[in-house]
């Protein structure tokens, strides 16, 4: 049965038509969600009762080789089976929530900062998909911004100065913007990389802002003028034209485009209310 695709924004993003991705081998739909992702950059896939191994496969079946050097994993184990799966939640080994000075969770703040996954390794992430295991009853949505179109709405003037800029991402960097103090071994195994400031993106030539909140300085420009210029182009991605917010169902399964996209978590409770979302991040290769 042949996929529809619902638009959701006006400018990117779209909800797919029913389909059990576990089921999903054959070669032709695996390049039909492929090429959708070229189109819409952020894909919604409702009722996907993924178990973690199921969702590793298929992200193998349609990208191949997994990310699994999270920022996380320098600090602690993860309570999860598989370092290629992310831990997005506020629960502590033992399924509890955790302590509001718990060092994970100020960590996990870092989420909420928009960002785009595995930027800081080289090479940085390419399709990202998070599974919906428990969700709040309020809060906790996810807010995407499409890169392509703020890259397209910025002046001649601007594209001409942006290009061949090159920009270093660092997860610490994020983090330490927040307060967040590593020790010298962390530092050490987080030191970050460097990738193009405007990307063109692979089939649909389109071009793509490669700014979020991974990235600390523009190589060889001083660095307060240069994170001057990067906190520029964040705020003029994160103008609400370009903006898609999702409210997570139980279920849910959300593919986006890392090169196309910057995304955040939104507050909740999490002192009360449990929140748990796995994420596999495949490498763009």
């Amino acid at each position: 049965m042949a996929l529809t695709f619902q638009k959701v924004h006006p400018c990117f993003a779209a909800e797919v038509s029913p389909i059990d991705l576990r089921g999903v081998h054959d070669p032709a739909t695996l390049a039909e969600i492929r090429a959708a992702m070229d189109e819409y950059a952020v894909l919604v896939f409702p009722s996907q009762p993924f178990t973690d191994a199921e969702q590793l496969a298929f992200a193998q079946r349609l990208d191949g080789e997994l990310h699994t050097k999270t920022g996380a994993r320098v600090l602690v184990k993860s309570r999860l089976s598989n370092e290629a799966v992310a831990d997005i939640s506020n629960l502590d080994e033992a399924g509890g929530i955790m302590k509001s000075a718990d060092r994970r969770r100020m960590y996990s703040l870092g989420n909420r900062l928009w960002h785009t996954d595995a930027s800081f390794q080289d090479p940085p992430g390419r399709y990202s998909m998070l599974s919906a295991k428990i969700v709040p009853s309020v809060g906790g949505d996810t807010e995407f911004a499409d890169m392509r179109a703020a890259y397209d709405a910025l002046d001649p003037e601007m594209k001409v100065r942006l290009e061949g800029l090159r920009v270093h991402h660092s997860i610490a960097h994020s983090r330490q913007t927040l307060g967040f103090e590593f020790s010298a071994d962390e530092a050490e195994a987080l030191k970050g990389a460097i990738h193009p400031l405007v990307r063109t993106l692979p089939r649909s030539n389109r071009r793509s802002l490669y700014v979020a909140a991974h990235a600390s300085r523009i190589v060889d420009w001083p660095v307060p003028e240069g994170r001057l210029l990067l906190r520029d182009l964040i705020e003029h991605a994160t103008q609400r034209e370009f903006v898609y917010r999702h409210a997570w169902r139980v279920g849910d399964l959300v593919i986006w485009d890392n090169r196309a996209t910057m995304h955040r978590a939104t507050p909740f409770d999490d002192a009360t209310h449990r929140r748990e979302l796995h994420r596999v991040t495949t490498l763009d290769l």
